[in-house]
């Protein structure tokens, strides 16, 4: 799943995940309890690929800031987001030393910590770790095979016959 296919609703709690889309209406799910609901189009829907945090100098994308408290957090969850607005705000400061704070309000922050906590508890992080390892696998895989082609190759070619194992890999990638 990508950040960009989360979506936050207004007046309404929480996460959702949309299901479908039929032009008046959509159909979404909560990411909190599992309930499925329709919003109508007219809603004010955000998708979290689109929000950014203020910073003095430019805005930071949610999903770096994201990708800051995974690192910080080592996979665990963040702070509470009804924990004292003081500790959230020393809490980010830690990781965007340029927070812009007449700008970034507590509320904000809340959201924040609970969209993070939401999101951790959905697997979302680990479906992207998943997904970056998917992409770096096919590339390893595929030298292995390389390899295993040319020994076999350079084998036939000697005039010795292939080991049946490389013949197998060999024939079952074929």
């Amino acid at each position: 799943m990508e950040l960009t296919e989360v979506l936050s609703i207004s007046g309404k709690p929480g996460l959702y995940r949309m299901l479908s889309n039929n032009g008046s209406r959509l159909i979404v799910e909560s990411m909190v309890d599992g309930k499925k609901l329709p919003v109508s189009a007219t809603a004010k829907i955000s998708s979290l690929g689109d929000i950014a945090i203020f910073t003095v100098e430019e805005d930071v994308p949610l999903a770096d800031v994201f990708a800051k408290i995974h690192d910080k957090t080592g996979g665990t969850a963040a702070p509470n987001h009804k924990s004292d607005p003081k500790v959230l705000r020393s809490y980010i400061d830690e990781l965007l030393d340029d927070l812009d704070h007449q700008r970034v309000y507590d509320s904000d922050l809340k959201k924040l910590f609970q969209w993070f906590n939401i999101l951790l508890a959905n697997g979302f992080f680990d479906e992207a770790e998943a997904s970056e390892g998917d992409a770096k696998a096919p590339d390893e895989s595929n030298a292995d095979t390389q390899e295993v082609e040319a020994e076999a190759s350079d084998a036939v070619q000697a005039g010795e016959e292939a080991p049946a194992e490389e013949q197998k890999q060999k024939d079952g990638d074929s």
